[in-house]
């Protein structure tokens, strides 16, 4: 995890077959193993500007190691990016993951 003045900054990668890394530590404001939220309320850019699609890969370190699941859902309502994984899982320990 990112660390800003103290504070742990949630983060997430995202990869997409066929073309390769889409995003590299993704600021997101929840992340849990069944998906992931950006509230962009005051942001500059809106749910709509983020290009995360369904089949995309997503990872980032958990507290042993890292984790990763696969698009399922992605649902864009007002100044709100939901994502929604399916198939996290915890990936082998030594496993190499830029």
């Amino acid at each position: 995890m990112a660390e800003s003045r103290g504070v742990a900054l949630l983060t997430v990668d995202i990869d997409r077959r066929g073309y390769g890394r889409r995003y590299t530590m993704l600021p997101v404001d929840e992340r849990s193993d069944e998906g992931f939220v950006i509230e962009c309320r005051g942001a500059r850019l809106g749910p709509e500007r983020y290009d995360v699609r369904v089949g995309d890969l997503v990872r980032w370190r958990a507290d042993a190691g890292h984790v990763r699941g696969v698009v399922r859902r992605v649902i864009r309502q007002d100044a709100r990016l939901q994502v929604v994984l399916a198939d996290t899982a915890p990936l082998p320990a030594d496993g190499f993951y830029v």
